[in-house]
């Protein structure tokens, strides 16, 4: 029982993983003996995650990628050595009323929550179906693509359409040997969102959260290793919420 949870061999890509749930994904990872390729715009902050895998003792690749960007993943996936686990993390969000949005503001959230993950996603399926080999996605979604929330349409559309775009290389690749599962975070504190929940809007949501509080980092830890590791292995099409009983909270 020991090892079920354990990554020892496999290797893992992470987009977004120059902070937030990205870097705290990583540093997850190996601790549990994964060694890791890392994903960002910005290779200097990339490279401060990089570091803190090193001192784990576990390799870390780095890679300049814009996920919104399907030549610049195609570019990158052409550099990148074997993969056994893709986690498509990267993510933005615009806040704001739907007929206040510009079509750059919601261009931007689309081709990065959505787009973004279908252009990850279709490199790492071509590897690994012309390898001959099974393989396994992770698509960190959000508690808001399965409810929604105030003056977030873009956002909840994005990750609404990630939870079906999930089900959808599940059911299509399950023969094949992949795997593709969505976590589903509720309200943790990140770089996306903290200005927000720190706002009387914010501080009213986590009112209504029957925990009482956003998660910590930690409590995501575990649920990210079950969809990494072996011990999921017959699990595929799964949108797995992590929010504090969020999703069970009264209408």
């Amino acid at each position: 029982m020991s090892n079920l949870f354990s990554m020892a061999g496999k290797r893992v890509l992470v987009t977004g993983a120059s902070s937030g749930f990205g870097a705290h994904f990583a540093s997850v990872l190996a601790d549990a003996g994964a060694d890791l390729v890392l994903a960002a715009r910005r290779l200097d902050r990339l490279e401060q995650t990089a570091a803190s895998v090193r001192e784990k003792g576990r390799e870390a690749v780095v890679v300049a990628m814009d996920v919104a960007d399907p030549a610049s993943v195609k570019a990158a996936f052409a550099e990148l050595p074997e993969l056994d686990v893709v986690i498509n993390n990267a993510g933005i969000s615009r806040v704001g009323r739907t007929d206040n949005y510009t079509e750059d503001d919601w261009d931007a959230v689309l081709d990065t929550n959505l787009k973004g993950v279908w252009a990850v996603t279709q490199q790492a399926l071509a590897r690994w179906m012309e390898g001959g080999r099974g393989g396994n996605i992770i698509n960190v979604a959000s508690i808001l693509g399965l409810r929604v929330g105030q003056q977030l349409s873009a956002y909840a559309a994005s990750k609404a359409a990630v939870v079906q775009l999930t089900r959808s290389v599940a059911l299509d690749y399950a023969r094949y040997g992949i795997r593709c599962n969505a976590l589903c975070p509720g309200y943790f504190e990140t770089d996306i969102n903290r200005d927000w929940l720190h706002s009387e809007h914010g501080e009213r949501q986590i009112k209504r959260i029957p925990f009482r509080r956003v998660g910590n980092m930690p409590e995501i830890s575990g649920p990210l290793l079950l969809l990494a590791s072996d011990a999921s292995a017959y699990m595929s099409g799964v949108a797995l919420p992590v929010d504090g009983a969020h999703l069970c909270s009264a209408l």
